[in-house]
């Protein structure tokens, strides 16, 4: 474990001031990420702070789709608007393969809803992208205990999910089980 400045998202030293987080380097080690976003700074922001590890990108639907089509990932990393995300989110379903959704305009009950009712294994704000390592490996832990990692978001977010968008657990659908792993 090691730990991380959550304003940083990489392994360095935490600055003084910071509220130190562990992160389980070892979920991360030999990793393969996809991720999706119309917005090529936003994919570049995310190689940053996924540096180490393995991350390909697509910055449109047909890319994303011939993708995930063709080749297995870890985990997929979903924008929802501008790339079809929920489509490619059903594919994701359809071949197994653990999707997390990516949003900063669709944060709203309906689209974490929807989100679960796919198979998504998580809801990303794109205001958390600076802790975006911590929450990948999260996700990643919790697949191969076989555990969900909506109800470990809820606690770690979910004063900013009500705070901003009124959104509490109890208003949404209950994730089952994840069926990437084990």
């Amino acid at each position: 474990m090691t730990p991380v400045d959550p304003g940083r998202g990489d392994s360095k030293p935490a600055r003084a001031g910071f509220e130190v987080k562990m992160i389980n380097e070892s979920m991360l080690k030999g990793k393969r990420i996809l991720a999706v976003d119309d917005e090529p700074d936003v994919l570049e922001v995310i190689k940053e702070h996924l540096a180490g590890i393995e991350v390909v990108t697509a910055d449109n639907f047909d890319r994303a789709q011939r993708l995930i089509a063709s080749e297995r990932f870890d985990l997929v990393i979903l924008d929802i608007m501008g790339v079809s995300g929920f489509d490619l989110l059903k594919s994701c379903s359809d071949r197994k393969m653990p999707a997390a959704m990516l949003t900063a305009r669709a944060v709203n009950v309906e689209s974490i809803n929807r989100s679960l009712k796919l198979g998504a294994v998580s809801f990303l704000p794109k205001e958390e992208l600076q802790n975006l390592r911590e929450l990948v490996a999260e996700i990643l832990e919790g697949l191969e205990r076989g555990e969900s990692h909506w109800k470990r978001l809820f606690e770690r977010l979910g004063p900013m999910f009500r705070e901003k968008f009124g959104i509490i657990w109890e208003d949404l659908e209950k994730p089952g089980p994840p069926i990437y792993y084990g």
